[in-house]
């Protein structure tokens, strides 16, 4: 199965490298994504419902559903995907496919994200990752849509959040404040927006009726090393100390 993703454009990569993050329209053709939106949906009907975490209350998750969904694993090994996050991250060799996410944030149920990181939980030896996130419906900024502090992703990591009530990034970092933040984006099905692991980032509530789809996929520099660091996703992998992380679990995109 192929699923057709379009090329970064030079300008979009020039904007990630300088921003952290850039807005990629119709990444993917709307008319693959209504087929894509229908599967995530039976998806996500089946997941496991809680509220257990602070995550939990931000948004729902159906994980790692390129493991048993042939579309999805497409998109995530399409070789545009690979090519785009090899020169959106700017030096690394080639990427691999660290986990791959459907998100839904439903109006009355879940609340707003909080500013944070995705890096400081990783358990790889450098910060080269970015998430590729996909609108599967379209998304106005009142659903929800991510906001990004534009220049973050060059203070390196700056702490854990979701541990704890309070502990998001603006928080523990007020000085935040002072860059700028990426305005309100409204996302068609098909756009994409796309951050670096390093990027300060969040979301507000959804206040629209239906629910914010989305799926993300997260690359990771091929290169990198597994640090050892306790993580649910890896533990038990038989992965070595300061070896790549050469696992079926972590594919390179198809080339």
């Amino acid at each position: 199965m192929d699923i057709p993703v379009r090329h970064a454009t030079d300008d979009e990569v020039r904007f990630f490298h300088r921003h952290g993050w850039v807005r990629l329209p119709r990444l993917v053709p709307p008319d693959t994504v209504t087929a894509l939106r229908d599967r995530a949906l039976d998806h996500l009907r089946a997941r496991e419902r809680g509220t257990v975490t602070l995550v939990d209350q931000a948004f729902g998750q159906s994980r790692d559903v390129a493991d048993g969904d042939e579309a999805f694993r497409a998109l995530a090994l399409a070789p545009e995907m690979g090519r785009n996050a090899v020169r959106l991250l700017h030096g690394v060799r080639d990427v691999r496919v660290q986990v791959t996410n459907l998100l839904v944030k439903e109006p009355g149920e879940h609340g707003a994200t909080e500013f944070h990181q995705d890096f400081p939980w990783m358990p790889m030896d450098r910060s080269a990752m970015l998430t590729v996130w996909l609108a599967l419906a379209d998304v106005p900024a009142d659903m929800g849509a991510l906001r990004f502090c534009s220049g973050s992703h060059r203070y390196g990591v700056l702490g854990r959040s979701f541990t704890r009530a309070g502990d998001d990034q603006l928080t523990q970092h007020p000085w935040l404040k002072d860059l700028e933040l990426s305005p309100p984006l409204d996302l068609k099905a098909g756009d994409a927006t796309v951050h670096h692991a390093l990027t300060v980032h969040g979301a507000p509530a959804n206040r629209r009726e239906s629910a914010r789809l989305s799926f993300t996929v997260t690359y990771f520099d091929a290169d990198a090393l597994y640090t050892g660091t306790p993580y649910r996703q890896t533990d038990g992998l038989g992965l070595e100390v300061n070896r790549p992380f050469d696992h079926p679990r972590f594919p390179c995109p198809r080339p």
